[in-house]
């Protein structure tokens, strides 16, 4: 096992059959959430440790044996709270909980990356370690923003390696994968993986392969295997700079063409959900509107075939203008469908 990988091991590793260990966790985890949060009642700590309410009552009465002064208020408004004053100073961070903050407004992917758990933990600890002050206004902050990273109308991929991916990346370890590319092509290769993006919901392992750094898309690895031997990074790797350049000439090589469109003030709106930051980009640089609030825009498109199945989803609310083959394929793909419909569906009579 390459070194730096044992920090990263996600709890059910780490912990093994070591319960005591697990025990201490939840045990400090108890302790934190009550000086964080004040009063919390057995069913709620019970949900935020995800353990029985019997188990919470054991926790407590272990807690008060060891000297915590946590206290028991009876009623709809009880629960348990720690005695005014007390706080704990037992907030170092190990190494994977600080690690975990990188992933602080994002708890969805950390998750993901088997660092839920890292990160609870790692963020409790942080606020009892804050000022009064500053422990107040984190908590404001968690309560009015947050990141959601997923992508509108589209499902996340399933990504149920993507765990040992990342264990991989941080451990410096070659894997050998078996993954399926976009046009269904089946290949085995062994990776050297380098780092994890996260675009849209979607995952990306950036990995060198056969003396080169290429993009993997993680939900299409169909197996992941640890070799056990470590690589060396390569000098001055920078992922973001990567991750920047490869999207830049992803969009130079998809986007070949443009089209010249007229939009409804509605296909306007439409215009930045369907092509993103091209139909943006088009907008920013539309002439003005007519009478009618139609505009004509000129936007990046992909091939010829590509570009009338993704302008068509735009529906009445747009005109391909141009170029002539272009709309020439639009409009035969509107007759089409013209024709589809004019009948009744499965030979039945129109009523």
């Amino acid at each position: 096992m390459c070194p730096a990988s044992a920090p990263y091991l996600t709890p059910s590793v780490r912990y093994g059959a070591h319960n005591g260990d697990v025990r201490a966790d939840r045990l400090l985890s108890i302790l934190l959430l009550l000086q964080n949060r004040g009063r919390m009642t057995a069913p709620e700590l019970a949900a935020e440790l995800e353990v029985s309410v019997r188990t919470v009552y054991r926790d407590v009465d272990a807690l008060g044996s060891a000297g915590v002064p946590v206290t028991a208020d009876r009623g709809p408004a009880g629960g348990f709270r720690l005695m005014d004053g007390y706080r704990t100073r037992l907030t170092g961070l190990t190494d994977a909980e600080a690690g975990s903050l990188f992933l602080v407004g994002a708890p969805g992917p950390a998750a993901e990356l088997g660092l839920g758990a890292e990160l609870a933990t790692a963020r409790l600890k942080l606020q009892a370690a804050l000022p009064d002050g500053l422990a107040q206004r984190s908590r404001l902050v968690q309560e009015r923003f947050h990141l959601d990273a997923p992508a509108w109308f589209r499902d996340a991929d399933p990504v149920p390696h993507l765990a040992a991916v990342a264990r991989a990346v941080w451990a410096a370890e070659a894997v050998r994968v078996a993954y399926r590319r976009w046009n269904g092509a089946l290949r085995h290769r062994e990776l050297h993986p380098l780092g994890l993006v996260l675009k849209g919901g979607i995952w990306y392992l950036a990995a060198g392969a056969e003396g080169a750094v290429r993009t993997y898309r993680v939900s299409r690895l169909l197996t992941v295997e640890a070799t056990g031997a470590c690589f060396e990074r390569p000098a001055g790797f920078d992922l973001a700079a990567y991750w920047t350049e490869q999207s830049r000439r992803l969009e130079d090589e998809l986007l070949r063409g443009t089209a010249r469109l007229r939009l409804s003030p509605r296909g306007q709106r439409l215009l930045p959900m369907q092509f993103g930051a091209a139909g943006n980009r088009a907008l920013e640089e539309a002439g003005e509107p007519d009478r009618d609030g139609w505009v004509e825009v000129s936007l990046a498109v992909e091939t010829e075939a590509v570009a009338v199945g993704d302008l068509l989803r735009l529906g009445v609310e747009a005109e391909v203008l141009g170029p002539p083959s272009l709309r020439a394929a639009v409009g035969r793909a509107v007759a089409v469908l013209a024709g589809r419909y004019a009948q009744p569906a499965d030979g039945g009579q129109e009523v």
